[in-house]
């Protein structure tokens, strides 16, 4: 099966799963199974994931796919990914993705040469034993020469953090043939305040200490004016699907016809919570699941 029709069309993006305190496993088994059940088609695990936070996941389900949203090349050394991804992909039926990312300077003190760095990677899971198959792993691209190395050296991409413009771009840089996966921010809030503040909460780290993202807005035509105070709200409108389930319905559509073969959502929810947004993700299925 194709990666395209094994995630399907819609996915969540979340942090709650690296959760490892063994008193919330049972729980978190509990969401992953629902999820699958609900119809979502993966899983991405959020902020620079070990390939192994992947197991109780995938250990819960029977369907859904699993991958690392994005796991940070700097971290984790090639042949122990590849070693890793191997067992996983073994044992659960090829339903894990290595999603792979390059970070951001300001976060990785030997960063250099990000785009080599990443080639080099690629070469060493090209050559471990065994090797990760490019079918499998999935590339957070930002700009033109990542994404196109996406489509050469990879099954598509993963961009986060971007707005609909990148979605039409990012397709056209592509091609037609590999998966194009955005993380898609969704605030399930009607009051334009209320989603906004939300919003900023949620975007100031970003937007202060992430170049890559914000030099990306920038190809897109937002501004210093718009990246600063938490992003203004022609940036936040960009950035994030805010509203009720029509709504949101109606601007994710708007990806689909952009390119997006999968909107992997995030929930991001006012007040900061360690688990699972489950309440969200029923309401969100029911809005977007066909």
């Amino acid at each position: 099966m194709e990666l395209r029709d094994a995630v399907g069309r819609i996915g969540v993006w979340s942090r709650e799963f690296r959760n490892e305190d063994p008193a919330q496993a049972g729980p978190l088994r509990d969401a992953a199974a629902e999820l699958e059940e609900l119809g979502f088609g993966a899983v991405w695990i959020g902020g620079s994931p070990d390939v192994t936070v992947a197991e109780p996941v995938l250990a819960a389900t029977n369907r859904l796919v699993v991958a690392t949203g994005i796991l940070n090349i700097w971290q984790h050394p090639a042949s122990g990914t590849a070693a890793k991804t191997a067992s996983l992909l073994d044992r659960h039926a090829d339903r894990f993705v290595l999603g792979l990312g390059v970070s951001h300077e300001v976060l990785v003190p030997q960063y250099a040469k990000p785009y080599s760095t990443m080639v080099a990677y690629l070469d060493e899971l090209d050559t471990a034993t065994p090797p990760v198959p490019a079918t499998h792993r999935v590339l957070a691209a930002l700009g033109p020469k990542m994404l196109r190395l996406s489509a050469a050296r990879a099954a598509g991409a993963h961009p986060y953090m971007v707005p609909l413009p990148h979605t039409v771009e990012a397709r056209r840089l592509l091609g037609a043939g590999p998966l194009l996966a955005p993380e898609i921010n969704v605030v399930l809030e009607t009051d334009p305040d209320r989603a906004r503040h939300a919003a900023r909460r949620h975007a100031r780290p970003y937007l202060e200490r992430m170049p890559n993202y914000t030099n990306n807005l920038r190809r897109y035509g937002f501004t210093d004016d718009d990246i600063r105070d938490g992003g203004s709200d022609r940036l936040i409108d960009a950035l994030y699907l805010w509203g009720d389930e029509a709504r949101i319905r109606d601007r994710a559509v708007e990806h689909y016809d952009a390119g997006a073969d999968h909107l992997a959502i995030q929930v991001v929810r006012a007040d900061p919570d360690p688990n699972p947004p489950m309440p969200e993700y029923r309401r969100l299925a029911a809005a977007l699941i066909d």
